[in-house]
């Protein structure tokens, strides 16, 4: 397995060879630097960690400023971690060039933070127009939840109000169209988590 951490840029849609629209994804995908490579002998288990994207000086701790000194590389915005890596080592550079159009790959991303929602948009409860049994005049407003002297507590998944979003979601299968290498981009078909500009990770 291999993988490349990226940043992704926004939608868009191309035509296929049949003229099909095809809605996709573009993300920027790399160049990164293997900033650490574990061994079972040492940390336990193998893996490689890769480092994406710039960090100021400034705003790196001196802990990190030595481990990126390590590597020969300035300081990495986003680490990521990959299991079975392909045969690399420290201060290697890994891009796009590791994917091939038409392979399926799963992308790893954080979803938008929503804030604190109600039950209407968070669990596509009726509301307004579709008020639920015993909604008087609180038409988006949850109802009454079950609880009485049996059971005498609130079941743990009850659909409530609550945070929604910002959660850590994977599009698994999803087709690259396109491997752009000179501009260290990849053009994914479907959708993936995130909103613009949001780090992602790639693996196949």
């Amino acid at each position: 397995m291999s993988g490349i951490i990226g940043r992704k840029i926004g939608m868009t849609s191309i035509y296929s060879a049949e003229g099909k629209i095809l809605p996709c994804t573009i993300i920027e995908a790399g160049p990164c630097v293997v900033t650490q490579v574990k061994t079972v002998d040492r940390d336990g288990y193998d893996a490689v960690q890769l480092g994406y994207g710039k960090r100021k000086d400034k705003n790196t701790p001196n802990a990190l400023k030595g481990h990126f000194k390590k590597a020969n590389t300035e300081p990495k915005a986003k680490l990521v971690e990959f299991k079975d890596f392909n045969e690399v080592s420290l201060g290697d550079e890994i891009n796009v060039s590791v994917f091939e159009e038409g392979e399926f790959v799963d992308v790893i991303g954080t979803t938008k933070g929503k804030g604190f929602q109600g039950v209407v948009r968070r669990h596509n409860f009726g509301g307004v127009g579709q008020s639920t049994h015993g909604q008087h005049n609180r038409l988006r407003a949850p109802g009454s939840i079950g609880a009485c002297s049996y059971p005498a507590r609130v079941f743990k998944g009850m659909r409530m109000a609550g945070q929604m979003g910002n959660k850590r979601r994977t599009q698994s299968n999803l087709e690259i169209l396109k491997v752009l290498t000179e501009k260290n981009m990849i053009i994914i078909k479907g959708s993936i988590p995130g909103a613009k500009g949001s780090f992602v990770t790639i693996e196949k």
